[in-house]
């Protein structure tokens, strides 16, 4: 792509950018309805939005692309709740939106004071992302009327696609400046990185592209039966046994560090680990060869307790109560727990629970980590369907790093606060993992996604 450079030296006061194919490097917004399209509504409609993609591509190639653009709208959206897209839009978007922006196009919207962006797709779709993460004052959307730029002073600058590419012509017509391409602004304003999505929820983990949504469609049976085997096999074989059923389903788990040995006196490790899926403890047990209790929220569903080869403690959100039923495992022997209280997608490490620190100064931090290819729990669904869909995927990839237990000075026998303890732990997390740590924690992110 050819860069233009500007010798403006001062930030212009407003900018009107196109989002597609100028913000997002991507301009074909069919990933983005279909996304729209799963997560709303399932999979028929996500199918009946793939069989009619070379309708709308052809479209787009003989310049109706408006045809084009109405005919995704009404297969997406027709007969779904304005709260149904508002909710995709809110959980799902704006991590593949992240994904997809032009840190080019967002060094020049970010050094002007007021931004406007346009998009072909509906408001609703893009506003939240806008709003939220690049700062934007207004959203105009396909179901907006343009011209209401005349109710206003005209924007400084405009940015977008050129006139070949772009049906963009109308809004940068009415801006003073136009330029047609991503700039290296050349400015002394420092850029800041947009707000990151830290939060992400819905049922697809990968933008699915006509080719990657095809290859997900044609997978589905087989992931499937591959759920259910993997899930029996969990119920039926024996742990020792367990590392080599594990490999035979496609999944694959590397240990780093030394674990330590099960304790021969009373009393047990408390495993303290970031968490990335819902099988983590599950996993951390298969790892040691032992079936170790694994602390689990109150409000998930049953299912887990009927399937699960290891026992489960439920936390009920009582500090107390929750204290006293961990005291009395750790007592027993060994236990897991995930202090974060939600799991976290992004490369993040959410804030801490400091209730653990209280109780036991044999604390064992463990980073988790784990990459699989396509499904997470759908967005709004039985929270049960979450092991389905997370054992559907064709590969299943942890790794599982074990870090030297807290010496003494570092837990809070020494003097130092639960809440430092804590804040410690989850720091040697992410500094392993690699992720950043944040303040956000459970509560937060249900406040996000809600």
């Amino acid at each position: 792509m050819v860069m233009e450079e500007t010798s403006k030296t001062t930030s212009p006061n407003s900018v009107v950018s196109e989002f597609e194919g100028t913000l997002l490097k991507s301009n074909d917004p069919f990933s983005y309805f279909m996304l729209l399209a799963f997560d709303a509504s399932g999979v028929i409609r996500f199918t009946i939005l793939l069989f009619l993609w070379p309708v709308t591509t052809l479209l787009n190639v003989f310049s109706y692309k408006d045809a084009s653009l109405k005919l995704m709208i009404f297969i997406s959206t027709a007969g779904l709740r304005e709260s149904d897209s508002e909710l995709v839009a809110r959980d799902v978007l704006p991590k593949f939106y992240m994904d997809d922006l032009s840190m080019d196009t967002w060094k020049v919207l970010s050094s002007c004071k007021k931004r406007i962006v346009v998009t072909r797709k509906p408001r609703v779709m893009v506003e939240r992302f806008a709003k939220q993460h690049l700062n934007a004052e207004e959203v105009i959307g396909t179901e907006l009327i343009v011209n209401r730029f005349g109710l206003s002073p005209k924007p400084h600058l405009g940015l977008g696609r050129r006139p070949a590419l772009s049906d963009s012509t109308t809004f940068l017509s009415l801006c003073e400046e136009q330029i047609h391409e991503p700039v290296q602004w050349n400015n002394q304003v420092e850029v800041q990185p947009p707000k990151p999505v830290i939060f992400h929820d819905g049922g697809l983990m990968k933008r699915p592209t006509p080719a990657t949504a095809l290859t997900i469609l044609l997978w589905l049976p087989f992931g499937i039966i591959l759920a259910m085997i993997r899930i029996l096999g969990a119920f039926i074989v024996p742990m020792w046994l367990m590392p080599y059923v594990i490999s035979l389903s496609f999944c694959r788990v590397t240990v780093k560090g030394k674990p330590p040995p099960k304790a021969a006196n009373s009393g047990g490790v408390l495993f303290v680990c970031s968490h990335r899926t819902m099988i983590d403890p599950l996993v951390i047990s298969y790892t040691l060869g032992r079936s170790i209790p694994a602390v689990l929220i109150s409000d998930l569903s049953r299912f887990y307790d009927i399937l699960s080869p290891v026992p489960i403690v439920r936390f009920i959100r009582n500090r107390d109560v929750d204290g006293a039923k961990m005291k009395q495992e750790l007592d027993k022997g060994d236990l897991v727990v995930c202090p974060e209280g939600s799991i976290c997608y992004q490369p993040f490490v959410l804030r801490f629970s400091a209730m653990f620190a209280e109780l036991t100064d044999r604390i064992v931090p463990v980073a988790i980590n784990c990459r699989f290819g396509f499904f997470q729990r759908p967005l709004r669904s039985w929270n049960g369907l979450y092991l389905i869909f997370l054992f559907m995927n064709p590969t299943l990839d942890y790794e599982i790093t074990f870090l030297d237990q807290l010496p003494f000075e570092a837990t809070c026998s020494s003097g130092k606060t639960p809440y430092d303890v804590a804040n410690h732990v989850q720091r040697i997390l992410a500094d392993t993992l690699g992720f950043e740590c944040t303040n956000l924690g459970r509560k937060a992110k249900y406040n996000v996604l809600t």
